[in-house]
């Protein structure tokens, strides 16, 4: 299956929006911090701003008590576009080729030493306030109340697309199969129901770019990679305040 690439800054055939420069800029700001001063190159203190990423505190666990809390975190820097994630994707999950769960930006880096060129993996980021949910006539899009995912009731849809319009992510489509809107769902009726432990796209990327788990969890590695200190966590939009269950850090 050959799969359009999203390429920063254009329109996809379909008429379908990509990421401006001015939100590549928003999207690539770090969701870190630095508080203290330099010395001879080293930072003498750091302070965490999960507020910013909405992966930390009490007040937090308590307004999102999801148990799984499915979350992935997508680190950056290690995608080589090998599109096996959406490969797979589309196999597990049906996906016409016109439409897409998941998909990889591009984005030229010209004065970049080494490397010109970054790949960015994008799909549905599962908001804790989705703006998706809200703007829905029928409650077709609808979070689910134990795990956080957000799904659809495909039988409720009416195709009013008032959902796409709403979502900051571009995460949706309209499939023409099921007379339905369709995205995501972190393989939750494919692979998530029957026992896996991964989402398709995280089981068949051999570079290791998706780290999907469980929020909840403080032992599992989502968690860990998220609340560390060392390496910059962000994600993508902060602004719209969606408060999304994915992740991005560069490594």
């Amino acid at each position: 299956m050959k799969f359009k690439k999203m390429d920063i800054g254009n329109l996809k055939e379909d008429g379908r929006k990509t990421v401006s420069l001015m939100e590549r800029r928003e999207f690539l700001k770090i969701g870190l911090m630095i508080t203290g001063v330099f010395a001879g190159g080293t930072v003498l203190s750091l302070a965490s701003n999960m507020n910013k990423v909405f992966a930390s505190s009490e007040e937090f666990r308590k307004k999102y008590p999801y148990k799984p809390h499915y979350s992935m975190v997508i680190l950056e820097g290690r995608c080589i576009d090998c599109e096996r994630c959406m490969e797979a994707c589309a196999k597990t999950n049906d996906v016409p080729d016109y439409g897409y769960r998941t998909t990889i930006l591009e984005k030229d880096v010209p004065d970049a030493i080494g490397r010109k060129r970054e790949f960015i993996p994008v799909l549905c980021n599962q908001c804790n306030n989705p703006p998706c949910v809200r703007a829905c006539p029928t409650k077709a899009t609808y979070k689910d109340k134990q795990n956080g995912i957000v799904m659809m009731h495909y039988e409720k849809c009416i195709g009013c697309k008032t959902c796409v319009l709403a979502c900051p992510y571009n995460a949706r489509y309209f499939n023409e199969e099921k007379h339905a809107i369709d995205k995501c769902n972190f393989c939750f009726d494919t692979r998530l129901s029957k026992g896996e432990k991964l989402t398709a796209c995280a089981a068949a990327c051999p570079a290791g770019v998706r780290i999907f788990g469980d929020l909840s969890d403080s032992g599992s590695e989502v968690y860990n990679l998220i609340h560390q200190l060392e390496k910059p966590v962000w994600v993508n939009r902060p602004e719209v305040g969606a408060k999304p269950n994915v992740f991005y850090m560069k490594s």
